[in-house]
């Protein structure tokens, strides 16, 4: 299963050779995992996640996020003028790595593109923790039935990126 960005300009299928049905896809913005939760009324990723994990039985877990990143550019830029009324909500789900990547950006003397590009990975790392709070994907990884990755994709330079567990850092996979 690939949980990715609904961007059309990263299409998972071109992206990785495959055919239709060869991969469960799941697309939203900023390819994002919420924690789990049960209150509310719609859970499309979550019902997606679940439908992938309990009846496919899916055996990898790819979160896939990318270089200019529309979803995290308003995350970073935060604009509460912005008149969305789905956008920002959804995007609050990583306002935690906003704020790390922030700070790390403005101790560092970075740029604001520098902080953007932090958050976009910080926005992968983020989802694979979400998904490590559903009870049934927390299981499966226990039992080795399930593993997770975390990839970023620099559209710029067609390098891929892997999230090493160890070193909590992205690490170059294919170019």
């Amino acid at each position: 299963m690939l949980i990715g960005c609904s961007d059309s300009r990263v299409d998972p299928g071109l992206l990785f050779g495959t055919q239709p049905g060869e991969m469960f896809v799941i697309r939203n913005v900023a390819n994002l995992v919420p924690p789990f939760e049960t209150a509310g009324t719609y859970h499309g990723t979550s019902a997606a996640i679940e439908f992938a994990v309990r009846k496919l039985m899916v055996e990898h877990v790819v979160v896939l996020g990318h270089s200019g990143c529309g979803g995290v550019r308003a995350l970073v830029e935060d604009d509460p003028a912005d008149g969305t009324d789905f956008v920002r909500p959804w995007m609050g789900i990583a306002r935690a790595a906003r704020d790390r990547c922030m700070a790390l950006a403005l101790s560092a003397g970075e740029t604001a593109d520098s902080a953007r590009r932090m958050c976009e990975m910080e926005t992968v790392a983020i989802s694979l923790a979400n998904l490590m709070t559903f009870p049934w994907v927390r299981e499966r990884v226990g039992q080795k039935q399930l593993t997770l990755h975390g990839w970023w994709f620099d559209m710029e330079n067609g390098t891929l990126w892997g999230l090493d567990s160890q070193s909590n850092t992205f690490c170059p996979l294919a170019s």
